[in-house]
């Protein structure tokens, strides 16, 4: 076994992400997913030391792109002059949006679910902690913009907490939410978020 001694490129890592979508993480051994990604068994262990080392890098990964990419798109909403509700849904639609409908398409969604949660958790953790921070601090551009207006109880790392927990919430949905009415509850949720559901009751 050779040393792990490089990093992995994008290309790399994504050839790893679709391997583990289209032959599922019991499916694979490291000469399978060289062979998966085009490489030597001797040439992917420069890369990573076993298979579970590869899947994590494949998580990690994931995670990082997709949060950079929800951020990208939701200043994109932002400059061509949306809604906070537009922004914040929009970022969200894809940070949480895009791997269960990219899984939606993979015969093992739910041995891969299974698999992340087990061996990737303190990752996901790692990366929620950090999108979460990222997304208080777009909160307080937000409200400097006058886009958003928090009320004074409130701080934005509660609402940020709020909306990833929400957003979670509904990719745990039951009955399980179809992939193409992702992008609606994720917004209505946000709504909800930040704008609330509820009339204030009258005093009795």
């Amino acid at each position: 076994m050779t040393q792990k001694t490089m990093k992995p490129g994008n290309d790399l890592m994504l050839r790893i992400r679709q391997a583990f979508f289209d032959h599922g993480y019991s499916g694979l051994s490291m000469v399978g997913l060289a062979r998966a990604c085009g490489f030597t068994r001797r040439a992917l262990y420069h890369y990573f030391s076993s298979k579970e080392d590869a899947f994590r890098a494949a998580v990690n990964h994931h995670n990082a792109d997709l949060i950079q990419l929800g951020f990208e798109a939701g200043e994109v909403i932002r400059r061509n002059m949306g809604s906070a509700l537009d922004v914040l849904s929009g970022i969200i639609n894809i940070r949480y949006g895009h791997t269960p409908r990219v899984l939606n398409t993979s015969p093992h969604i739910v041995e891969l679910n299974a698999e992340a949660f087990r061996r990737c958790r303190d990752a996901s953790i790692e990366s929620a902690v950090a999108f979460q921070a990222r997304l208080e601090r777009l909160l307080v551009e937000l409200e400097n913009d006058a886009l958003l207006r928090l009320r004074g109880d409130v701080a934005p790392r509660l609402v940020a907490q709020m909306l990833a927990d929400g957003a979670r919430g509904v990719n745990q949905g039951l009955p399980p939410i179809p992939p193409d009415d992702l992008a609606g509850r994720y917004r209505a949720m946000c709504k909800a978020v930040l704008y609330g559901c509820a009339a204030t009751p009258e005093p009795r």
